[in-house]
Order: structure tokens, then C-alpha cells, then sequence
């Protein structure tokens, strides 16, 4: 099985059993997935180019892991789903490689099956993981009173405990695998995402319409504007390009600065919870 790739929505699913193969996840190239990649101990890694966005973070974890010696690739998100293993199989076309991928024969324009044969090639190393900053962290200059805004580079960081909190998260805004489920882990009020360039069939956006159904106020901010993989640039320096209906009825809006987003969120999670 060790010739086989992985395949998975995302990255944060790979399991220590994994460890040695070639991995297809479907999640955005930055920093945080290569980590993942990195501390499961993968002999490679394709990922999503998300956009590539602002300072390039979409892919800034090929570079990452070029210093590692672990070969990488990012697909075009145009071509393939973003948070879609299966899709980033089937359509999916490389955009960027590491020069730890391109030694291997990776290259631009080649589909996914092809990157993975010349993937396999790469050897298995252990590689000593650098630490990345703290991943999770409470945003004191945006809560107000009780209420509570948390910063997660990923999605995969909201815990149980953030039931009724604003997330700002650095994730991308798909749905991973197209399951509804997926949108969230918790009942939170409301949740931040990045678009990663929209992509190929709004992948990008999809689990606003999601978060409606569950009466979670969500939206996105431009890849151009803030650094995908960073929440804390999501917050700081993000500006909206999709709300769901839910964010919109409370004055949530495209262009506006996410900083301003999550204001309004504040407010009106306070006035929900005044007697």
C-alpha cells in the first residue's frame, strides 16, 4: 500500500499510519498545510494553489517545505476543487512545483496522476519538523463583554468550546468534500473564512450556503487581501468578498474591511444575548 497516494480533503486528516506516501489533500498550499504535511510524515504532498493571493501565501508552503527536502505540489484552483481530494485527482493540473518536486520530473501542466508517478520517486526521510507559531489564539482587541472572537489558521482548530463565538479562521471558505457537515465543527455565531480565489465551480465560497442552513452567519475575504492560512491576517487586513444571507441581515457586506465584519458580528451576538 506504501505505492499508493492518499487521497483526502484535507491535509489535517492524515493519520500517522500515512506516513511514507505520497499525499493528494485538497487543502490551500500556505504555511499551516505544510506543516501538517510535514509533522505526518509524508514522502510528498500535492495541495491547492488557492489562489496563490496575497504574498503568494497560497503556495508559500512549497518553499516551506523546500527546506525540509520534501517535494510539493499546488494545483491550479481553476482547475480543480478546492477542498475536493477526489476532484483534485480527477481534473486536477499543477500550477507550481518546489524545486524538490521538480528534480523528480514535476512540472507546471501536469495532471495529477502523472505528478504522483513522478512523485513516488522522492525518498523517504525523516525530517526534524520546525515549530510554527501558535495556530489558535483569542483576538482581545475585537471581544466585547462575553462575547468571544478566536483566531484559528485552520478550520480544524474550533473546538466545542467556541459554541455561540465568532471564528475567524484562515481556512479556505469549500466545503471538503462537498459535505454540508463539513462547515464547521462547532455552533458557532458566526465564522470568517478565505475565498482562495473562488475557483472552479465557487469551490472557494461553498460553505456559506451551508453555514445558512444552519443559521451561522459566514462569509469570506479576498485571497488578495489577506494571507490564506493566517487568521490573523484574515482579521487585520482582509477585506469581503461573499457573504451568506445570515451575515447579511446583520449589515454584513462585499468590500467591507473584515476587521469592520466582525464588529457588527460582536454587536449583534451581544444584543441577542440581552435579556
Amino acid at each position: 500500500m506504501r505505492d499508493e497516494p492518499v487521497i483526502l480533503d484535507t491535509v489535517t486528516k492524515l493519520r500517522p499510519e500515512q506516513a511514507g506516501r505520497v499525499a493528494v489533500c485538497a487543502s490551500h498550499g500556505g504555511l499551516y498545510a505544510a506543516w501538517c504535511a510535514a509533522v505526518a510524515g509524508v514522502r510528498a504532498v500535492v495541495l491547492c494553489d488557492a489562489g496563490i493571493g496575497k504574498d503568494e501565501a497560497g503556495v508559500a508552503g512549497l518553499r516551506w517545505l523546500d527546506e525540509l527536502g520534501l517535494p510539493a505540489v499546488a494545483l491550479d484552483h481553476d482547475r480543480s476543487r478546492i477542498g475536493d481530494g477526489r476532484d483534485a485527482w480527477e481534473r486536477g493540473v499543477a500550477s507550481r512545483v518546489n524545486r524538490a518536486a521538480a528534480a523528480l520530473g514535476a512540472a507546471p501542466g501536469q495532471r495529477t496522476p502523472e505528478l504522483v508517478e513522478r512523485l513516488r520517486a522522492a525518498p523517504v526521510r525523516a525530517v526534524v519538523v520546525p515549530p510554527i507559531r501558535e495556530a489558535r489564539v483569542r483576538l482581545d482587541e475585537a471581544c466585547r463583554g462575553d462575547v468571544e472572537v478566536w483566531a484559528c489558521d485552520s478550520a480544524a482548530l474550533v473546538r466545542p468550546e467556541d459554541r455561540g463565538r465568532i471564528v475567524v479562521t484562515g481556512s479556505h471558505g469549500g466545503l471538503l468534500g462537498g459535505r454540508p457537515e463539513s462547515a464547521i465543527g462547532a455552533p458557532v455565531f458566526a465564522a470568517l473564512f478565505n475565498d482562495a480565489g473562488i475557483g472552479i465551480d465557487e469551490a472557494g465560497t461553498t460553505r456559506l450556503p451551508a453555514l445558512d442552513e444552519r443559521g451561522i452567519a459566514a462569509a469570506t475575504v479576498d485571497a488578495e487581501t489577506a494571507r490564506i492560512g493566517d487568521a490573523r491576517s484574515t482579521f487585520a487586513e482582509g477585506i469581503v468578498s461573499r457573504v451568506n444571507r445570515c451575515a447579511a441581515a446583520l449589515g454584513g457586506r462585499p468590500g467591507m474591511p473584515a476587521r469592520e465584519l466582525v464588529a457588527l458580528l460582536v454587536d449583534a451576538r451581544l444584543a441577542e444575548a440581552r435579556p
